[in-house]
């Protein structure tokens, strides 16, 4: 063999080898990148998984201490403010002997009068249970309608100079599209049994006995609300034909007119009037799945929810 054929094969065998030495290297780096990306796909659904299934459990606490339950936003079965929901941290707040009260933190616009009536009724059974056990509301911003009816189921209520107190009311909202559709070319085809089963219809004419209805029903619902506040206030209201009437004042307005006791917030009220200034957070907050969950349920629930709302607002 020449030397220039000798030459070739250790050129060739050269460049072989540089080649396998870069797919090699090349090859560790692909599977370096990949255990990186894989360690942190694990860590993302450790994460979630630890988000996922992280216990809503009532906190233990062992030192005296003032109980507190949030309630925020519209009070709703669908949203974070329902029922059940707030209902499970008031019950932890009772059962926990070394709360020594409980401040219910409102900052909402009210809802549904079914979920304030529920949390009113088992604020009251409660406290029937445990009379030595004393529940103060305290509103923030804004505490109207709703918020108000589960508000005077505590013994006192306290809010901010300027907080937003009362709209002792009820309304339902509706709406139509009857001239709309008209001059879409739109034609409306609802089959019904029973001569009221299109009642409020938004896309057929009002009809008067439908409006009359929905006032008696509203006047029922707001007697039932008026109500709540007179056994929740007593004679602490003013005699104010203006009280019923849906208005609503600044928390300096409402003191004189009796829907509030005073002016002060949570921190003042657990130090200066429980007496235990050391407050603990009893609200049960959905964990990531919860949330996510609820509101795609309440997507849906409001797609497929008739036009027609009754609401404390």
């Amino acid at each position: 063999m020449s030397s220039l054929e000798n030459e070739s094969n250790t050129w060739e065998r050269g460049v072989l080898e540089d080649l396998a030495f870069a797919a090699l290297k090349e090859q560790q780096k692909s599977r370096r990148w990949g255990y990186i990306f894989k360690g942190f796909i694990a860590l993302y659904l450790v994460a979630l998984l630890i988000i996922m299934f992280s216990s809503n459990t009532a906190p233990i606490h062992n030192e005296t201490h003032t109980a507190l339950v949030d309630i925020n936003g519209v009070i709703a079965a669908d949203a974070e403010a329902n029922a059940d929901t707030v209902i499970t941290g008031i019950r932890d707040a009772f059962d926990n002997e070394n709360a020594k009260g409980l401040i219910i933190r409102l900052n909402t616009p009210g809802g549904s009068p079914v979920q304030a009536g529920i949390i009113n009724d088992e604020i009251n059974r409660l406290k029937a249970m445990r009379p030595d056990f004393p529940v103060y509301a305290v509103i923030q911003d804004v505490c109207a309608s709703g918020g108000y009816y589960i508000a005077v189921a505590a013994q006192e209520i306290y809010a901010d100079k300027a907080s937003i107190v009362g709209s002792i009311g009820v309304r339902m909202d509706t709406f139509g599209f009857t001239d709309a559709i008209e001059k879409l070319g739109i034609e409306r085809r609802s089959i019904t049994a029973g001569d009221n089963k299109a009642f409020l219809d938004p896309f057929l004419p009002v009809r008067e006995q439908d409006i009359q209805h929905a006032h008696t029903m509203l006047d029922n619902i707001h007697q039932q609300f008026i109500d709540v506040v007179k056994q929740g206030r007593g004679d602490r209201l003013a005699n104010n034909p203006d009280l019923f009437s849906g208005l609503f004042w600044s928390g300096e307005q409402a003191l004189p007119l009796g829907l509030i006791d005073g002016l002060a917030n949570s921190s003042t009220v657990a130090r200066d009037i429980i007496g235990a200034e050391d407050i603990i957070d009893y609200t049960l907050r959905p964990n990531f799945l919860d949330r996510f969950a609820g509101k795609l349920g309440a997507s849906i629930s409001q797609f497929l929810s008739s036009s027609s709302t009754i609401v404390l607002n």
